[in-house]
């Protein structure tokens, strides 16, 4: 496999591609551990953004909605997005089109410890806890906990 050959980065591109969707970043760093070379690996990304093949907006709108589904937060999703090489702006993008985040939060703490809201403070802080790891905003945790922000 010559690493300089544009058809064949594109061709394990397109095979990368028909497992999952992955981010450009990700692709890039992928091809590079296959052995291919810089060039080579960019004029293969361009074709395929071009074809609409490769595109880190919608990549970003179905990653936030999935993991939305999976019960977590925005932070956590922001961090993950970053990580993949996504720039801010797409990210926020793609976040503000997310589900409405407090409901997200709620959804997700009453799937794990039921539909009552916690009364004790042990329990409050316990389920602030799952939310927190879990990639939710302290606005959203206190929405979601009932937790009165005077008090709290």
């Amino acid at each position: 496999m010559p690493a300089d050959d544009p058809a064949a980065a594109q061709a394990a591109a397109l095979r990368l591609l028909a497992r999952r969707d992955l981010a450009t970043g990700e692709l890039r760093a992928r091809l590079a551990a296959r052995g291919f070379g810089p060039a080579a690996t960019a004029e293969a990304l361009a074709a395929l953004a071009n074809e609409g093949v490769l595109d880190d907006g919608r990549f970003a709108h179905n990653y936030v909605a999935y993991q939305a589904a999976r019960g977590r937060g925005p932070v956590r999703i922001a961090a993950d997005l970053r990580q993949r090489g996504l720039p801010p702006e797409l990210i926020e993008a793609a976040l503000a089109a997310g589900p409405d985040w407090r409901l997200a939060a709620a959804a997700a703490r009453a799937r794990r410890f039921g539909r009552r809201a916690p009364q004790e403070y042990r329990d409050k802080a316990r389920q602030a806890r799952f939310l927190q790891y879990r990639g939710f905003s302290a606005d959203h945790i206190r929405a979601a906990t009932g937790a009165d922000a005077d008090t709290d």
